[in-house]
């Protein structure tokens, strides 16, 4: 198997003091963005979203659970599906525990379109926690880019049109459903948009992803993690 070259401690030391400078002007670009995220503006949320939780309809300012701030991913799971998708499956096995996150005022949720059986039976297999609700028959999924159906509302993904999607092969991205994330806020009763992002926007959230880069092997590429990838409880022993 091919790797890294054998070297003095000396030289690697050399290398590797390089590569911290890279790392801090890097974290130091992280820093400046994760700045500029925090200072965009908003947008009032005026429609009235209703979904479906364990307890029934529920609407959008009731997934914050009391708090300040509300992160839902958009999870992949098409009303036609047994299971929900893979890569987003990957990514909630990467939340970790919710506790750290009520502290600071913050309540993660999951949205999907399947139905919420269906959403119940998937999350129970997987052992989650993270709160899970459907947006089936609501137009949520829709007005925030992660379900594309031409006949419903114009295609637009990761801020592109349809042409600009189909002009950079992204062909797949124009029909079905999508993975993204969207951040509010609320003051009172008042429900405010502040982020979305969409497809490697995400990745950010793959802890699994960034220990990984730590390694010499380093974090699969996109089209090598879909040969390997399976739901946690679906890898052979």
């Amino acid at each position: 198997m091919n790797g890294p070259q054998v070297v003095t401690r000396e030289a690697w030391l050399v290398a590797r003091m390089k590569l911290l400078a890279r790392e801090r002007e890097a974290a130091g670009v992280l820093a400046d963005v994760g700045r500029a995220r925090r200072a965009l503006p908003m947008v009032r949320v005026d429609k009235e979203y209703v979904l479906e939780g364990p307890e029934g309809d529920v609407r959008l300012l009731d997934l914050f659970a009391g708090r300040g701030q509300l992160i839902v991913y958009h999870f992949m799971f098409d009303p036609a599906w047994d299971a929900g998708c893979k890569f987003c499956s990957y990514l909630v096995d990467n939340i970790g525990d919710l506790s750290h996150l009520h502290a600071r005022n913050t309540t993660v949720a999951i949205v999907s379109r399947a139905p919420f059986t269906k959403i119940a039976a998937f999350r129970s297999r997987m052992g989650w926690n993270v709160p899970w609700y459907s947006a089936h028959g609501s137009d949520f999924n829709y007005d925030f880019h992660v379900t594309q159906d031409e006949a419903v509302a114009p295609v637009e993904y990761d801020y592109k049109d349809r042409a600009s999607l189909l002009r950079e092969g992204g062909e797949w991205q124009t029909v079905g459903e999508q993975a993204g994330l969207s951040v509010f806020v609320r003051r009172a009763d008042t429900v405010f948009h502040t982020y979305s992002a969409y497809g490697e926007g995400t990745d950010l959230l793959l802890g699994s992803d960034n220990y990984l880069d730590l390694t010499p092997q380093g974090r699969p590429s996109p089209g090598a993690k879909g040969k390997w990838l399976r739901h946690h409880d679906r890898y052979e022993s």
